[in-house]
């Protein structure tokens, strides 16, 4: 059966996204727009749309066409905004890049998007320089000063011309973030102007956000949690934006403190540090009214611990990157079921299909979680592969396992999908297997989630020799080339690795194997 929102079917914008994002930027003038926490830099809503659409002027000046790519390696600081909506004011494309990306890391997703130009800052410009030589990018920008790079300043500079650009808000992408998907390695999303207002304004009503509403950024702006529930949301309500460039708890606390939060967007690793880190308790966090966990499953004792430790709403919603990514969410207008990630947001319809023949399961089965709805990507990069295994008759297949109870609640108890979720990141474990039968010394290689506490989930490596390593050697050897989220943090030494008659790893062999040691710990 197909089951529908609760809510009504709302009226959906069919604007361009910088003039939904900035549309009460006129009236709101000197009011705060985004703040840089741990410094006080603010940028007030006339500052925005002024940057805005300075950039997006010598974008263009610069030869930017309709649909080129930008790309954004920088971490969550005020002026991301101005550059991701210069951008698509110019009629261009973002791909907004994980700013802990190694230079080859980089490399990849600048030539897989096409990207023609990319914005860094001073700290991260050695590897955007080594990138950009590779992918043949045509400018370097740096929010600063670096040699090498033209300062981002320049780009704020000038008279201000934009020719007339015709925005086709459903068609146009306007962003290409990268998302392991249900399988393999990160592709580019391809979302549009309409996916993204969209999104919006389905999620924003349920969280009852408005100008009043201060919301704190320690989730990633180039990861779709972050660009829709903070950058384009509280940015669309007239809110503002409260923004930290890296996590260090005691300084978020305080920032709380000091700006006084009324939303905070997590994922569970920190979820769990605000209902168990014995440090909350010197801050004054009162001004916490809701508190939403994310991008993987969040614990149910300890949303019920944190609630009761803030005196505040908790509660969890559901998404993915492909669907802009809010498509199920608790509403603090509506009752809350902590275990859920809630009814499906208006205007989406949901269908739970049978794992192995795809029929269409009713209430309380279990079986993948498929969407349908405004908000759905038009599909990944140059990936006719990928798109055709994962929309599916206009339906996108999430990889997730999950049900719906009586009440149109969703819940997600487990995935099929391969990549591992480190601390709300994606893993995929096909990227380090690849590095890992590299090293000379490695003969194969699977990787898997293990159960962490802390971060959610760890990848562990089995190995099978054909030279002499060590575990220390393997996990050193896989950080020099990654990001830290996806460093090896276990390893065991196999004699093989199970696989199919067709030579694919089976990961669930191992995961079975894992979970049967874990029971008999």
């Amino acid at each position: 059966m197909i089951f529908k929102s609760p809510f009504p079917d709302m009226a959906l914008p069919e604007v361009p996204l910088h003039d939904f994002v900035l549309r009460k930027a006129a009236t709101l003038g000197d009011k705060p727009a985004l703040i840089d926490g741990p410094s006080g830099r603010t940028i007030t809503y006339k500052q925005l749309a002024g940057g805005i659409h300075m950039v997006a002027s010598n974008f263009v000046k610069r030869g930017l066409k309709k649909g080129e790519v930008v790309a954004i390696y920088c971490p969550n600081i005020p002026e991301y905004a101005i550059a991701f909506h210069g951008v698509v004011k110019a009629g261009g494309t973002n791909t907004t890049i994980n700013p802990l990306y190694t230079a080859d890391e980089l490399t990849h997703q600048l030539k897989d998007a096409g990207a023609k130009y990319l914005i860094t800052i001073p700290l991260f410009l050695p590897n955007a320089l080594e990138a950009a030589k590779w992918a043949n990018i045509l400018e370097v920008f740096v929010m600063g000063e670096g040699e090498g790079a033209t300062p981002f300043a320049a780009l704020l500079q000038g008279d201000g011309a934009l020719p007339q650009i015709d925005y086709d808000v459903k068609n146009d992408i306007v962003v290409m973030p990268y998302s392991s998907g249900t399988t393999g390695l990160p592709k580019g999303v391809m979302l549009t102007h309409y996916n993204l207002t969209t999104n919006v304004t389905q999620y924003s009503d349920l969280e009852q956000l408005n100008e009043t509403s201060i919301m704190l950024a320690v989730l990633p702006f180039y990861h779709i949690y972050a660009m829709t529930g903070l950058l384009n949301g509280a940015l669309a309500v007239g809110g503002t934006v409260v923004s930290v460039p890296r996590f260090d708890l005691e300084q978020v606390l305080g920032i709380i403190q000091q700006y006084k939060i009324t939303n905070f967007f997590v994922a569970p690793p920190l979820m769990l540090a605000l209902a168990k880190h014995p440090i909350v308790d010197n801050y004054d966090l009162s001004s916490l009214k809701v508190v939403t966990s994310g991008a993987a499953a969040m614990s149910v004792p300890i949303a019920e611990l944190c609630a009761q430790r803030l005196k505040c709403v908790v509660k969890q919603g559901y998404g993915m990157t492909e669907a802009s990514p809010v498509t199920n969410m608790n509403s603090v207008s509506y009752p809350i079921k902590v275990a859920s990630v809630g009814p499906l947001v208006p205007n989406m319809e949901a269908k739970v299909v049978d794992l192995t023949n795809g029929k269409e399961l009713g209430p309380n089965e279990n079986g993948e979680l498929c969407y349908r709805g405004p908000n759905v990507m038009q599909g990944y990069l140059n990936n006719p592969e990928a798109n055709e295994k994962t929309l599916v008759n206009g339906w996108l297949h999430t990889g997730d396992v999950g049900y719906v109870d009586d009440d149109g609640y969703f819940y997600v108890v487990d995935r099929f999908k391969e990549f591992i979720k480190h601390k709300g990141y994606q893993v995929a474990p096909a990227e380090l297997e690849g590095l890992l039968i590299g090293h000379p010394a490695i003969a194969d290689a699977a990787v898997i989630p293990v159960p962490d506490e802390e971060a959610g989930e760890n990848p562990k490596a089995f190995i099978v020799k054909k030279g002499e390593i060590t575990a220390e050697e393997v996990m050193e050897y896989v950080a020099s080339k990654v990001a830290p989220y996806k460093k090896v943090r276990v390893v065991e030494f196999v004699q093989e690795i199970p696989k199919s008659p067709s030579g694919k790893i089976l990961r669930r062999v191992l995961i079975e194997r894992e979970r049967e040691k874990m029971r008999q710990n």
